[in-house]
């Protein structure tokens, strides 16, 4: 009998049935951020062959739809409401692309299966990277196994232009004969038709795709980067040219011996740091960024109902953290105004941070004390919420365990203080002491926060208690608020009401 998820909690699958591999995600509930709880993937490979013979292999053919009648089993068990298949390149360009399909329908009842046009599968593509980076302005650059899909991203939209290439990592290199200089002057060739490129110049370069991922961590790996983490990974323009003129250009024994480089991707990577080269080239971006969500995030964006879609990502992780995990949702609106007075300088930037951590600052409430910070910041810093860049996860990590009463320069914190400047770090060091002394004062409710006031006056910091109404001027309160007061280099004050 399958598993039946609890009421009001929907569950949704889909299935990226690509040339190279074959992948299944399993969402939970209808949220801003999908909320992956089953993700896995295998590699058939099913566009090899596809360029000399225009034909799917029987055996890869055979090996998918095994996969394919396991990821519906497994979809089934765990009680997906919708299934689907969205089926790219190879299927869609193979001779017999069609007749595979119509076999796997008789083999999966229930399961839509769909046959992306390029510019389907473009258009989702973009909206899966501005699910996770929300504001990407430039040019998407999504490569898989058969095909490179090319998306106009204007300022958080997808702009109207897009292409779909043959420069996908597999059709390349078959293209290519298996010579990385021949695909160079193929993708040269082909890039070349698509004029609009040129409009990325001095913008961001958006990657998606696994092999371009695997070019991610490898850099990782030779930076010795603080944060494991591809998503929104950002290098600047001449750093990937170098990536890409190091891989394009080192041999099979080579890339085996390179760290973090996974073995089923080697084939591929020399192919896929000569279209980025020649991207950088035909886009003049001036960084690039890398993506982990693509054509299946945009697909699970489709699901959602338009006014959750529109929620702001980075504020609806904070309200879900509040929900989940704090004692009481309605206070972290409270916090924000009461923190307002420290920051009168902000920028919009720096606001949405401030409020992102006010609504998630009470989620180590049911942690052990004695490693409630510490678990707080990992899981700020690693958390799976996919529309934050490198620098917000450092900082919200940072703050919030400084809020958990955590030094500053404990060591365990060096890996976030490496993703921020000076001034995030000291932003961060005021945020996190403020809600120590907010929480301090008011157990978390927003009755005692409201008999507290802060204001600064001169060169005073002055805390304002209504003793009346349960709130004073204790010792741990006087240290709480010294410690705000240096940190933004003033004198602190108490006063009575």
């Amino acid at each position: 009998m399958p598993f039946v998820p609890p009421k009001g909690v929907p569950r949704c699958a889909v299935v990226d049935l690509g040339s190279n591999s074959v992948r299944l995600v399993v969402y939970e509930g209808l949220r801003r951020n999908p909320v992956a709880i089953f993700n896995e993937k295998a590699v058939p490979r099913l566009g090899r062959g596809l360029q000399k013979t225009g034909r799917l292999s029987a055996q890869a053919t055979a090996e998918t739809a095994m996969v394919l009648r396991r990821y519906h089993a497994v979809a089934r068990a765990m009680g997906a409401d919708t299934i689907e298949v969205l089926a790219t390149a190879a299927v869609r360009d193979a001779a017999n692309g069609a007749a595979f399909v119509a076999e796997l329908e008789k083999e999966l009842p229930g399961v839509t299966i769909r046959v992306l046009p390029g510019g389907q599968e473009a258009a989702l593509s973009a909206l899966g990277v501005l699910c996770g980076i929300p504001g990407a302005d430039g040019v998407l650059a999504d490569i898989g196994g058969g095909s490179l899909e090319l998306v106009q991203l204007e300022n958080g939209r997808p702009g109207t232009a897009s292409q779909t290439l043959r420069l996908g990592v597999i059709r390349l290199a078959e293209r290519a004969g298996g010579d990385p200089a021949v695909a160079g002057d193929l993708a040269d060739a082909d890039l070349q038709a698509v004029p609009w490129l040129a409009q990325g110049a001095g913008r961001g370069l958006y990657l998606v795709g696994g092999a371009w991922r695997a070019l991610a961590r490898l850099h990782m790996h030779e930076t010795a980067y603080p944060l494991h983490m591809v998503h929104q990974y950002a290098i600047g323009r001449e750093e990937a040219k170098a990536l890409a003129i190091m891989v394009g250009g080192a041999t099979k024994r080579a890339l085996e011996r390179m760290p973090g480089v996974p073995r089923r991707r080697i084939e591929d990577l020399p192919f896929a740091a000569v279209v980025l080269r020649r991207l950088l080239r035909a886009t003049g971006a001036a960084r690039v960024v890398f993506s982990a969500s693509g054509l299946r995030e945009g697909w699970y964006m489709g699901q959602l109902p338009e006014p959750i879609r529109d929620q702001d990502p980075l504020i609806s992780t904070g309200q879900d953290y509040a929900r989940r995990l704090g004692r009481d949702p309605d206070f972290p609106p409270h916090l924000i105004a009461w923190t307002a007075v420290l920051f009168a300088d902000e920028t919009p930037v720096q606001r949405r941070l401030r409020e992102a951590l006010c609504w998630m600052s009470d989620l180590g409430s049911r942690d052990h004390p004695e490693y409630r910070a510490e678990q707080a910041f990992w899981r700020v810093l690693r958390q799976p919420g996919i529309a934050l860049d490198h620098a917000a996860r450092g900082f919200l990590a940072l703050a919030v365990a400084i809020r958990y009463e955590m030094e500053p320069d404990a060591e365990v914190l060096r890996s976030a203080r490496l993703l921020l400047d000076v001034a995030a770090t000291h932003r961060a060091e005021i945020l996190g002491t403020a809600l120590r002394l907010a929480y301090t004062l008011s157990a978390g409710t927003p009755d005692l926060l409201a008999a507290t006031s802060l204001a600064v006056e001169g060169r005073q910091l002055v805390l304002t208690l209504d003793e009346a109404r349960g709130v004073f001027a204790g010792e741990s309160i006087i240290r709480r608020l010294e410690r705000l007061a240096e940190a933004m280099g003033l004198q602190g004050v108490v006063r009575t009401g």
